[in-house]
């Protein structure tokens, strides 16, 4: 035992030194860097001793050197209160400010003409105002960074007028659109063009009520005459696809040899939408110049220094979604341009999340491999599929939900032996001979009935003509993953350890899921064991599971979340992250708010499940969560929602439950899979987070900004079969010598269920904006 425990140790050790080379890599990631100072020492004493200047609130009038003025209250080193910055372009800026930000009611004014006034947050355009274009173009409403979202009108130049919803800038939900001369439509829109059902009225009485596409009308819609008379039918610019019938009214019948393309060519040509007038600059685009004041300037470069660096005096960063970084650009380190880390102060400080570009997501690709001929798992696919079409076709008895205690003993498996010529129950193959085994196939039929999986389904998903596909790279664990075609089901190889310790839980699994239907829990479908003859005598075993990602809809982000820090964070650098890369809790830059009915039932779930696990010495698990922004732009640009935006909202049905918009219904009578279960589906809100860039050790959960995403969000625990075994507790031992032992993953089962949760109930809340 004793020469088994020194392996262990020596195993251990290495794998630790391996980790540990990585945990540097990682932790470069925090890892402060030094940046030149171009001062000599004489002119830091300089400005060590004119830095001493009061911190109390005073009026000030400044000049800086590249020309802007500043007039106004001043704290300490930045505008704070109520002042006027104007700008050597002719921009300003009026209103109330907090520590260099526009904070509050103020107004901005362009060299155009042009102004805006109302609300500012962090010198974006954001809650209540008004903007005036410099040709007249006036908007009153709703903003959310710089875009008009939320309910406004719009009156334009030319006379015509709109009010209702917008998003992103454009007309969007619900609204009133009223030309000039005194047409108008009322209905649904969608990126500024008329979408959904709607009417539009002439001012001579014609009118047309149906549906709409890109601002004409497509699908079912009635047109009717000022005299009575209608035209019903289906309506297309396509003549082909155009088809309907005419009502007269009464005896007249004067609109018999009526061409119904004539409201594509005639009636709507004067009903154009006028676009918004484009705003020159963005007030977040300013900078504030608060470097290289004039001679009464108390403000010194030693304390700007000290803004940027810290206590330090070195500089700690902060990436666009809010992880950590230790890396600038060229600009942002030589302190020019309009991201520089100096010329940036107030409006592009360390802080300042807001001054970020808009989250991105890169087009999503296929995830796996296609295991066709040639490959080196060919031969083991096959072998796979023909075990899984012989254990599932095979005749037996309707499986019943109530099992003996018999049907869970580990004993319980049954051998198959597949030559290739094919034997009495199996048919030939092109395949080396092999023998199959099925663990606890009683069990596991339940389990598929209990989760409601047709096996005709099911065989056909796992061995119907299209191939699996195989992960580009093993776990952590050495396991290979493999994915169905049509991604219903994953395929993970397993160690001989992880199969006992599934087995002996197999009992508590099985009546733990039969009891919460909506359990996070991974579920498995089947345990099996592929053994290859000759003189290797291989054995692949594998377990099948669900794949919480499989939906209609594209999986922008993942994440793994365990509520640990050791090692967890990805290697990649921002600009290589795709769908498919799984980040860690350190990546973690979102809040998701759930809406209050889901947040209640998934907090009593959460704590069923871990005390599941608890109670069966599990650990090391962690919570697998995908992301579906639900308004991107062809371009990949994802935008925030407004709060005020009721399409934001995921609203309820009267009992809390979730609403369905009219095209999800549409989805769902075509396809009832689609249907919102917890963690499945589920409507949702995403808040950007950001960590403090001056703690020294790594922020588990950032703060919330304020900024909100429309999401569909799915979630599951994973990786549910690492019990607290010696070689954990050695694992625990080791690290624990030279980290806290709080942030590594191995850890006693009580302790990690407790972390687990506290981790998780702070990463998922309660929706309070509706």
């Amino acid at each position: 035992m004793s020469r088994e425990l020194n392996g262990i140790v020596k195993a251990w050790e290495a794998t630790v030194r391996k980790s540990a080379t990585a945990k540097k890599r990682a932790n470069s990631i925090f890892t402060t860097m030094s940046v030149a100072h171009v001062d000599d020492e004489d002119d830091d004493d300089e400005d060590e001793q004119a830095s001493s200047s009061s911190q109390e609130l005073c009026h000030t009038e400044k000049i800086f050197s590249n020309g802007d003025f500043y007039t106004g209250q001043w704290l300490d080193r930045f505008p704070h209160g109520h002042g006027k910055y104007l700008w050597i372009d002719g921009c300003m800026y009026v209103g109330e400010w907090i520590q260099g930000f526009t904070m509050g009611k103020g107004r901005f004014s362009w060299p155009s003409g042009a102004t805006y006034e109302g609300d500012f947050k962090v010198f974006y355009m954001d809650g209540k105002g008004t903007y005036i274009g410099s040709s007249g173009d006036t908007y009153k409403g709703s903003w959310v960074m710089n875009l008009k979202s939320g309910n406004g009108n719009e009156s334009y130049p030319n006379g015509d007028f709109y009010d209702g919803e917008w998003k992103k800038g454009l007309q969007n939900g619900h609204g009133r659109y009223q030309w000039k001369n005194g047409n108008h439509y009322v209905g649904q829109w969608r990126n500024g063009l008329f979408n959904g059902n709607g009417t539009m009225m002439w001012q001579n009485g014609n009118r047309y009520d149906g549906c709409w596409e890109d601002g004409l009308p497509k699908g079912n819609g009635t047109f009717r005459w000022c005299d009575g008379s209608f035209y019903v039918g289906v309506w297309s610019k396509d003549a082909n696809e155009q088809s309907g019938t005419y009502y007269p009214s009464g005896s007249c019948d004067n609109h018999l040899e009526w061409d119904p393309q004539e409201i594509f060519i005639t009636e709507l040509s004067d009903c154009r939408v006028s676009p918004c007038e484009d705003v020159s600059i963005y007030p977040s685009e300013k900078i504030l110049s608060l470097t290289g004041f004039d001679e009464g300037n108390k403000v010194t470069k030693q304390s700007i220094r000290k803004k940027v660096m810290g206590g330090n005096g070195k500089p700690r960063w902060s990436s666009v979604d809010g992880r950590l970084s230790n890396y600038c650009t060229e600009e942002g380190a030589n302190g020019s341009g309009r991201n520089s880390a100096l010329g940036g102060l107030g409006g592009n400080s360390v802080q300042s999340w807001h001054k970020s570009p808009q989250l991105r997501i890169t087009a999503s690709k296929r995830q796996g491999e296609t295991i066709s001929k040639g490959h080196k798992n060919f031969e083991l696919m096959l072998n796979l599929q023909l075990g899984i079409r012989h254990s599932v076709g095979r005749p037996a008895p309707s499986a019943s939900l109530d099992l003996k205690s018999s049907a869970f003993d580990p004993k319980e498996k049954v051998w198959t032996r597949f030559p290739s010529e094919g034997s009495k129950h199996t048919p030939p193959h092109p395949s080396c001979e092999f023998r199959w085994k099925d663990y606890c196939p009683v069990v596991f039929r339940a389990l598929r009935k209990l989760f409601k999986v047709d096996p005709a389904d099911y065989m056909i998903s796992i061995c119907g003509n299209d191939a699996l596909r195989e992960l580009s790279s093993p776990g952590k664990s050495g396991s290979f993953f493999y994915l169905t075609n049509d991604d219903r089901y994953m395929i993970k190889t397993m160690k001989k350890a992880e199969v006992k310790v599934f087995l002996k839980m197999l009992p508590a699994y099985y009546k733990h899921v039969r009891a919460f239907e909506n359990t996070l829990v991974t579920k498995f479908f089947g345990l099996h064991c592929v053994k290859l003859t000759g003189a290797a005598h291989k054995k692949v075993r594998f377990v099948i599971m669900g794949n919480i990602f499989c939906s209609q809809y594209t999986i922008h982000r993942r994440f793994d979340l365990k509520g640990s820090t050791f090692g967890r964070t990805t290697d990649k650098p921002e600009a290589e992250i795709e769908p498919t890369t799984t980040l860690k809790d350190l990546d973690l830059n979102f809040i998701f708010r759930l809406q209050k009915s889901w947040f209640q039932e998934f907090c009593k779930q959460v704590s069923r499940d871990c005390d599941f696990l608890e109670h069966e010495r599990i650990m090391d698990y962690s919570m697998l969560v995908g992301l579906h922004f639900r308004e991107t732009t062809p371009t990949g640009n994802v935008t925030p929602c407004s709060r005020n935006s009721e399409t934001c909202t995921p609203s309820g049905f009267g009992d809390g439950g979730p609403r369905l918009s009219g095209v999800d219904i549409d989805n769902l009578i075509v396809d009832p899979s689609r249907w919102i279960q917890l963690g499945i589906n589920m409507p949702a809100q995403a808040e950007m987070a950001l960590r403090r860039s001056n703690c020294d050790t790594p922020q588990l959960v950032g703060e919330p900004t304020g900024e909100l995403y429309d999401i569909i969000i799915f979630f599951g625990i994973i990786d549910i079969l690492q019990d607290y075994d010696i070689s954990k507790k050695l694992e625990h031992a080791y690290k624990s010598i030279q980290y806290d032992p709080t942030s590594i993953s191995s850890v006693d089962p009580r302790l990690y269920s407790k972390r687990f949760r506290e981790f998780i109930f702070r990463v998922f809340v309660e929706d309070t904006t509706t």
